[in-house]
C-alpha cells in the first residue's frame, strides 16, 4: 500500500500539501516522486511561483530528487538574476532601453553557476532560499530561514546566512551505508515492507538488514 503518487493532492483531506512532480511540466525543471511543498498560506500547486529568474535561453536546470520535503516559503533563484560584474558598476543598464540597449551583455559575459540540484529525502525548512549552482545532498536538512550559497554534503544539516553546518545527522560509517541503501529507489511493496525501520530509531544492524533485503 502507498498513496497515490500521480495525484496532485494524496491526501484530499489535506489541499495544502501537493506532490509537486504532478504540476505541469515545465522546462528545464525535473521532480522526483513523493517530493512535495507545503503551504499554508497561498495554493501549493503555484509551487513555479517560487522559482525566481528562471529563463529557457541560459538552460540551467533545477533538479529536485524524491521524498522530498519543502516548507512554505523556500525560493529557488535561479542564475537569470545575475548581473555582470566586471566593470566598477552593476547596474543593468541596458534593460532600461532608452540607447543603454548598446551595452547588452553576452551571455558568457554573465555569472553561471550551473543547475541546482536537490538530492532525495532533503528537508528545506520555511523560508529557505536556496542561490544558483548549489548541489544539496541526499537526506541533507536546511534549517529555517537559512540562505544557501554552498554546496550541502548529504545527511548533514545546515542553517544560517549563508548557511553553514550545524552538524552532521549520522556518523560516516552510517552515512556510507545509508548512501549504499539509497531507500528512495526501492519499490512501493519494499518501502511498505519496511517503513517502520525507516522512520524509527535504529541500529547497524538493522540498517545492514535493510541492506540484504533488497
Amino acid at each position: 500500500m502507498a498513496p497515490d503518487k500521480t495525484k496532485l493532492f494524496p491526501n484530499e483531506s489535506i489541499r495544502t500539501v501537493c506532490y509537486i512532480q504532478n504540476l505541469p511540466p515545465r522546462p528545464n525543471v525535473d521532480i522526483g516522486d513523493y517530493t512535495y511543498y507545503s503551504d499554508n498560506s497561498n495554493p501549493p500547486e503555484h509551487f513555479y511561483e517560487r522559482i525566481l529568474h528562471h529563463y529557457d535561453f541560459l538552460g540551467d536546470r533545477l533538479v529536485i530528487g524524491k521524498f522530498c520535503s519543502i516548507a512554505e516559503g523556500v525560493t529557488f533563484i535561479m542564475n537569470g538574476a545575475n548581473h555582470r560584474m566586471e566593470g566598477m558598476t552593476t547596474y543593468p543598464f541596458n534593460i532600461f532601453g532608452g540607447g543603454w540597449e548598446r551595452v547588452t551583455p553576452t551571455l558568457d559575459q554573465l555569472p553561471f553557476k550551473g543547475d541546482t540540484v536537490l538530492g532525495n529525502d532533503v528537508w528545506l525548512g520555511q523560508n529557505v532560499t536556496i542561490m544558483p549552482g548549489v548541489t544539496i545532498g541526499d537526506g541533507a536538512i536546511v534549517a529555517s530561514n537559512s540562505t544557501v550559497t554552498r554546496n550541502i554534503e548529504p545527511y548533514v544539516i545546515v542553517g544560517g546566512n549563508p548557511a553553514k553546518p550545524i552538524k552532521k545527522r549520522f556518523d560516516d560509517k552510517t552515512i556510507e551505508l545509508l548512501l549504499e541503501l539509497k531507500w528512495w529507489d526501492q519499490d512501493e511493496e519494499w518501502l511498505d515492507t519496511h517503513l517502520e525501520q525507516l522512520v524509527s530509531t535504529y541500529d547497524l544492524q538493522t540498517l545492514m538488514e535493510l541492506l540484504n533485503s533488497r
